[in-house]
C-alpha cells in the first residue's frame, strides 16, 4: 500500500490525464469521477514501483482505458440509456461543425490514438506500447480517423 504522500503526487501529476480519457470514453462527469478514483484506488493498493515518470504515465494510461471498457461493457450500462442520449435523440439533431464532437463521435480504437495523439503528444511507437498494438496498426488507425475526421468536419481530399 502507498503512502498518502505517494497518492498526492501521483494525483498531482496524473490526475488531468485520468480524467480527460475517462470524459472521452465515458462522456458524462458521474461515470468519470467513479473511475476517476477507481484508477487511484487501484494506484494506492498497487506496489508496481515505475522505472520513470513515463513508465508512470502509461500504467495510469493503461489502467485508466481498462475500467472504462469495463464500466461500458457491464450489464447494468447496456440496459440503461444516459439521459443526455435519450434527450438528444428527441430532439433535432443541430449542425455541428466542431472538432471536438467528431473526435467523441469516432469509435473507440479510433477515439484512443488521436486522443493519445495529439491531445496527449505520444509518437505512434509509445501508443502500440500503451495500447498493446503493432506500430503499423496505430499508423493505420490515425489515418483512418483523420479521413473520417475530415469527412465529418466538411475538410477537401488534401489532408
Amino acid at each position: 500500500m502507498r503512502s498518502e504522500e505517494e497518492l498526492r503526487g501521483a494525483m498531482e501529476r496524473q490526475a488531468d490525464t485520468v480524467r480527460r480519457l475517462c470524459l472521452l470514453h465515458l462522456k458524462n462527469e458521474p461515470d468519470t469521477e467513479d473511475i476517476f478514483q477507481t484508477v487511484f484506488l487501484k494506484y494506492a493498493l498497487s506496489s508496481v514501483r515505475f522505472e520513470s515518470p513515463e513508465h508512470e504515465r502509461a500504467w495510469f494510461i493503461r489502467v485508466t482505458l481498462n475500467a472504462c471498457r469495463d464500466l461500458l461493457r457491464s450489464l447494468l450500462r447496456r440496459r440503461t440509456v444516459p439521459l443526455e442520449e435519450a434527450w438528444q435523440a428527441a430532439l433535432p439533431a443541430p449542425e455541428h461543425n466542431d472538432v471536438l464532437e467528431a473526435v467523441l463521435a469516432l469509435p473507440v480504437k479510433y477515439r484512443e490514438v488521436v486522443y493519445l495523439s495529439y491531445y496527449e503528444g505520444y509518437t505512434a511507437p509509445e501508443i502500440g506500447r500503451i495500447l498493446g498494438k503493432k506500430v503499423n496498426t496505430v499508423y493505420t488507425l490515425l489515418t483512418r480517423a483523420k479521413g473520417l475526421l475530415r469527412q465529418a468536419l466538411g475538410g477537401g481530399e488534401d489532408g
